[in-house]
């Protein structure tokens, strides 16, 4: 059982802003069912350009509940750039914690923002049509490629393959690629 604290059972139990929106300023769907968890996001603006609403529906964990109902919460109010710079651990803190193994909900959430600002301003999905889906897929089971492992792990400061796996699933089911993983991360440690 995950030792979950009282702000991450209070989302889970009581989610705020679940739902979707009728006509959308920016919506995004993020994630997979299949692999466990998903989550689309929508979101409303008013007329001084404010997230005036925003909810979400997530299928997934208590942590990926928890999480989305966080981020609803911290970008109400915000302008688009400012809700641009929410990062995972910014939808952590709202929560205090999660548990190591369960950081990938946050960067879900993060990462629907992201798409949905991208679909409010007319740009392609950053994670359907960027540089991560040209790189060389290194966890086959969930596929992710050796730049999102890589882009990850700066982000969040990584140096352990069961790291990343928490924060993005990769090496989290056959655990086949646990090795190129911690391979990329100590290449790229090095460099710095």
């Amino acid at each position: 059982m995950w030792n979950y604290t009282d702000k991450v059972m209070d989302h889970f139990m009581n989610p705020r802003n679940v739902g979707e929106i009728e006509n959308p300023d920016g919506v995004a769907e993020v994630g997979n069912a299949s692999c466990g968890d998903a989550l689309k996001l929508t979101f409303k603006l008013d007329e001084n350009g404010r997230i005036a609403d925003v909810k979400f529906r997530t299928f997934g964990c208590a942590s990926a509940i928890a999480s989305s109902s966080a981020l609803t919460e911290l970008i109400k109010g915000m302008t688009i750039d400012e809700a641009a710079k929410v990062t995972n651990q910014d939808i952590v803190n709202v929560l205090g914690t999660l548990p190591e193994a369960k950081m990938h909900c946050s960067v879900m959430g993060m990462e629907a923002l992201a798409a949905a600002i991208a679909n409010y301003k007319g740009e392609p999905n950053p994670f359907e049509n960027d540089d991560e889906h040209e790189g060389r897929i290194v966890c086959r089971c969930f596929g992710i490629t050796d730049i999102k492992i890589i882009k990850i792990a700066r982000e969040n400061n990584l140096r352990k393959a069961e790291e990343v796996t928490s924060y993005c699933k990769a090496g989290g089911a056959c655990g086949s690629c646990l090795g190129d993983i911690q391979h990329l991360l100590d290449d790229m440690w090095k460099l710095r």
